[in-house]
């Protein structure tokens, strides 16, 4: 299920969509077709077991690895394609939501109504923490976004955000400005355009632009506006917008705790800009509310197989740039809140980068909930099926394994069945498109290379087998230190990689959040300088749980040997063994060893 982002202005207004499952209110379930439920925006506390997966992508569209996704009391970490995947969790029926942290950037959190029999889905976009510019704790002063965004903070309004204690040093402000036009805005934005008023009722929002903000001490402690004081938040309005951007508007602050957006004052329109006084700091939004009923789809090809992972783009009539999206399900299922007493328009497209649906119809709601049953999506230039088999290198059928697809820097990914077959339908944006593929065998850690097919026609494409063979997935960090051994290995253990093109790599390893406390964590860097398989590059640091200085040095040179370095998506790997001295008394030495191999995500 997925999630409809709101632009309605005028009369109509919609929400971010949590596509996938969408039941709210007081209701027991979704009701059926021809079934009449009025719908009273009235948030329920009713849990149910369902299940979520998704895709997390950096601001450059590159998947995320190593990001720690929660849900309820269920936590995973994103694999080296940004994929997470949560099963069986209890969540509010009302306002499920899931949170993703990555150290630089700001939580992505997306909420959704939770169905029975229904899993969410979501692509995630998460913003980096750029630093906006610094004020004095003191004298306060303004930063000013490269976007127009300009937060004014007032005198000795800054305090320490654990201890309450007054901060008078240089305040650090990472910011993001998030243009309510955005054609990623559903993928960008926290929640799903729900929230509460100054009464506590539930609404859909309208949003004429979000902010992220987060304030930081020299030391990196969290800091925060002082009890009493504001600080004055303004920010632009597109000028696609600004013509139905009313005089007053509503400031709602993103309340992590529930997942829901809570109004909180207002702000007043000046010029091209809207000017409000907000009293802390996290994610604000400006935002008119409005009423909303339930709606949902499926959609399907003339065979009758689910549409997966396809956007539904659902607009006003009257005003287009109205709209909302989300994306359905593995079941081609999708659903959230739309405008009552509303004429609206749906689309489907492959992506939000596609610039025209494949298909389009039109329907009204009123003040009850509205299902348009099962959509057959019509055979056309851009519909494609698919089918094919992954063998292992026994070249028998895999059991426990997925296909990866690959469209642009847009992946999916689907199950095998346990004969090693897999059949999907999939919207691309023109024909003739190239797709990548990469069958992998969850059970003997292998995976196929990338294997480059061109879909010239639309309708039924037989892919040729697959063997998920001659890579390993396997990916580990082994090492000694001054003889004692250690091991991380992926699943169980966390890895992150991080590729700075221009000086080093870095490499980190823990102990997954899903597993018992590790005693094994080490992180370490060497240079960037010409790396290819059989080059040696110079180590530049060494840090693991075991080396209590909080200093070492390198008194000779330690070099890295690269063993394996493959692209984007494939494995870097090498050796190394050194000495490095630490800072605490007696200047005591570690001999470390070491052997890795993790996957390249950047």
């Amino acid at each position: 299920m997925n999630t409809f982002i709101s632009r309605f202005k005028g009369i109509f207004f919609m929400t971010v969509l949590s596509f996938i499952f969408l039941f709210s209110g007081c209701q027991k379930r979704f009701p059926d077709q021809n079934e009449v439920v009025i719908i009273t925006n009235v948030e329920s506390f009713e849990k149910i077991v369902t299940s979520v997966s998704g895709f997390v992508t950096d601001e450059n569209n590159l998947p995320v690895q190593g990001a720690t996704v929660n849900a309820g009391v269920k936590t995973t970490t994103t694999d080296a394609y940004g994929y997470f995947e949560i099963k069986s969790v209890e969540l509010r029926k009302s306002a499920a939501f899931i949170t993703v942290n990555k150290v630089a950037y700001f939580k992505g959190i997306k909420t959704w109504i939770a169905a029975e029999g229904k899993a969410g889905f979501f692509r995630i976009k998460l913003l980096p923490k750029s630093n906006a510019g610094s004020i004095s704790g003191t004298t306060g002063g303004d930063v000013i976004l490269s976007g127009g965004m300009k937060i004014s903070f007032p005198t000795n309004a800054i305090v320490n955000a654990t201890t309450g204690i007054a901060y008078t040093g240089v305040v650090s402000v990472k910011a993001q400005w998030i243009n309510p036009t955005a054609p990623d805005l559903n993928n960008i934005m926290p929640g799903d355009l729900r929230g509460k008023d100054a009464t506590g009722a539930m609404k859909l929002l309208t949003t004429y632009g979000m902010a992220a903000v987060e304030l930081t001490s020299t030391t990196g402690d969290l800091l925060q506006i002082a009890t009493g004081k504001k600080a004055t938040l303004t920010m632009p309005i597109p000028s696609v917008i600004i013509a139905n951007a009313p005089t007053t508007i509503p400031l709602w602050y993103f309340d992590e705790t529930n997942g829901l957006w809570k109004e909180e004052g207002s702000a007043t329109k000046v010029g091209n800009n809207y000017v409000g006084e907000v009293s802390h700091f996290s994610f604000w939004n400006y935002d008119v509310p409005a009423n909303y009923v339930l709606f949902n789809c499926t959609l399907k090809n003339a065979s009758g197989q689910p549409i997966q992972n396809a956007q539904v783009r659902i607009s006003v009539v009257s005003n287009p740039l109205n709209a909302a999206n989300g994306y359905t399900d593995s079941s081609g299922y999708v659903g959230g809140a739309v405008p009552n007493n509303a004429q609206l328009s749906l689309s489907v497209y492959p992506n939000y980068n596609c610039a025209t649906p494949i298909y389009t119809q039109t329907f009204t709601t009123t003040n009850v909930n509205i299902s348009l049953g099962v959509i057959t999506i019509p055979t056309s230039t851009t519909l494609a099926s698919f089918t094919g088999t992954v063998t292992n290198c026994a070249t028998t059928a895999v059991t426990n394994g997925y296909i990866i697809v690959k469209e642009g820097y847009v992946f999916t990914r689907y199950p095998l069945s346990n004969l090693g077959t897999y059949s999907f339908s999939k919207i691309l944006c023109s024909l003739p498109q190239t797709i990548v593929l990469i069958g992998e065998d969850v059970s003997n850690a292998q995976q196929s290379g990338s294997i480059t097919y061109t879909v010239s026609n639309a309708g039924a494409n037989t892919i040729p087998n697959i063997q998920a063979c001659g890579v390993t997935t396997q990916q580990f960090i082994n090492y000694t230190i001054n003889g004692a051994a250690y091991n991380l290995t992926a699943p169980s253990d966390t890895f992150f990689y991080n590729n700075n093109l221009q000086s080093f790599i870095s490499i980190e390893a823990n102990n997954n959040l899903n597993s018992p406390p590790s005693t094994s964590r080490v992180s370490f860097r060497f240079a960037n300088q010409s790396i290819a398989s059989g080059s040696a590059q110079n180590l530049q640091t060494f840090r693991a749980l075991q080396i209590l200085d909080s200093t070492t040095t390198i008194p000779t040179p330690i070099s890295v040997s690269i063993t394996e370095y493959g692209a984007v998506g494939q494995f870097v790997s090498g050796t190394f063994s050194g000495l490095l001295i630490g800072s605490g008394a007696g200047n005591p030495p570690y001999n470390i060893t070491c052997n890795f191999r993790i996957r390249r995500t950047n």
